[in-house]
């Protein structure tokens, strides 16, 4: 966890971010559990409102240990797949910065590539 509560790599030294898997809250959290019975008691959906909106903050925070200013580069690389099959993958991937997407390996490796020869 404490990648996405505080990790500060600042520059050159943070190049590669990788995310391997989505981070939704646990599902026996008795906290999370009440709100997401209490959301669709209400008419809302409690997947939704509850465990992918903690997810997309989650997720922009790990992003966020990339990108700390204007002038950091480097790959936020999400290796669940749910980003981009799940209905809700749309709903988190608006969550991050404007970032480039791919799932093109080389392409990665390319401009990790770039990066290293420019430090």
């Amino acid at each position: 966890m404490s990648l996405w509560q505080g990790v500060d790599v600042p520059g050159n030294s943070c190049r590669l971010v990788v995310i391997d898997r989505i981070p939704f809250p646990r599902p026996d959290d008795p906290l999370g559990t009440a709100r997401t019975r209490a959301t669709e008691r209400a008419g809302g959906n409690g997947f939704m409102a509850v465990s992918a909106t903690h997810a997309a903050v989650k997720l922009a925070q790990g992003a966020g240990r990339l990108i700390r200013s204007s002038n950091d580069r480097g790959v936020v690389a999400v290796l669940d797949s749910r980003l981009a099959t799940a209905r809700y993958g749309t709903f988190l991937t608006k969550s991050l910065p404007p970032l480039w997407p791919t799932a093109d390996k080389a392409k990665v490796l390319g401009a990790l590539k770039r990066l290293s020869s420019t430090q």
